[in-house]
């Protein structure tokens, strides 16, 4: 029987791929990396382990025979100053370094590299939980209409152009007008920004209008880091006001379906997949 590896940080996307594997009969490992323990991951087997343990990671994924690698939920970029680093890790630190200086898209990259180099292939989170991925068209909620298309379009365009530059995956646009784009504060942040603007250029609870937009960089690693929508964002979204959120079909993981369409519904805001090439 084929094992998972979970390289894992905080969220419910390491818990919601760990749950599926499980149910489908398939073992599964958490690393859960130090500092950014998730507390749902406790009833799965695994260990904690430190950001700059590259040579533990490697020794243990052999020692527990893992087939497949998934790395899965939010880590914050690490104080390098910091870090505990074991002799493959001192070894493999220029060359973090020099990759952290483009971006944290480089920085995955060189790790996903070192683990491959060793023979462990590093699979992305939908093809670990396919039930993740999002699809195309309306998902949730009521549809947009045609001002929230239009502001879905031009998001989706500001969106992949501060990925080409490693600054973030989303975009929130109101009547055309660019209210916020997402940069290392994170969405949630993002959303708190917009939903303390002056109501006069944003939506309201009686009268919905605007889009968040979240998509993959252009330069992005696939396999990790892929943008992420769960509950919280929809909550976020409906407290700011706006008409709905759009996502790149997909590039893009739904966490909790259920809880996502219920507050779609309540909140009457959508949740709508957009194509890749859509702008």
């Amino acid at each position: 029987m084929q094992k998972l590896g979970i390289v894992a940080g905080l969220g419910d996307l390491p818990v919601s791929i760990a749950r599926e594997q499980v149910d489908s009969g398939r073992d599964v490992y958490v690393f859960k990396l130090a500092g950014f323990e998730e507390e749902k991951l406790s009833p799965f087997p695994g260990e904690t382990i430190g950001i700059g343990q590259i040579g533990h990671l490697i020794k243990r994924l052999k020692a527990e025979q893992i087939d497949q690698v998934v790395f899965a939920g939010i880590v914050k970029r690490p104080n390098f100053s910091d870090i505990k680093l074991d002799l493959r890790g001192a070894r493999l630190l220029p060359k973090v370094l020099k990759a952290a200086r483009h971006g944290d898209d480089a920085l995955l990259r060189v790790i996903v590299s070192e683990l491959e180099s060793e023979g462990f292939p590093v699979i992305a989170a939908e093809d670990a939980a396919s039930n993740l991925r999002a699809g195309d068209g309306l998902l949730f909620g009521p549809a947009p209409g045609d001002d929230a298309l239009a502001d879905m379009k031009k998001a989706a365009r500001i969106a992949g152009e501060i990925g080409k530059l490693d600054i973030g995956q989303g975009a929130v646009v109101c009547d055309g007008l660019i209210l916020a784009v997402e940069a290392q504060e994170g969405t949630d942040r993002m959303l708190d920004r917009v939903a303390n603007l002056e109501p006069e250029i944003r939506g309201n609870l009686s009268a919905r209008k605007g889009v968040l937009v979240k998509r993959p960089k252009p330069i992005q690693e696939r396999r990790i880091d892929l943008p992420t929508i769960g509950p919280a964002t929809v909550r976020l979204a409906a407290e700011a006001g706006l008409a709905g959120i759009g996502v790149e079909a997909g590039g893009a993981l739904l966490l909790q379906r259920a809880e996502i369409e219920a507050l779609c519904e309540s909140h009457d805001i959508f949740v709508y997949g957009f194509s890749g090439d859509w702008e």
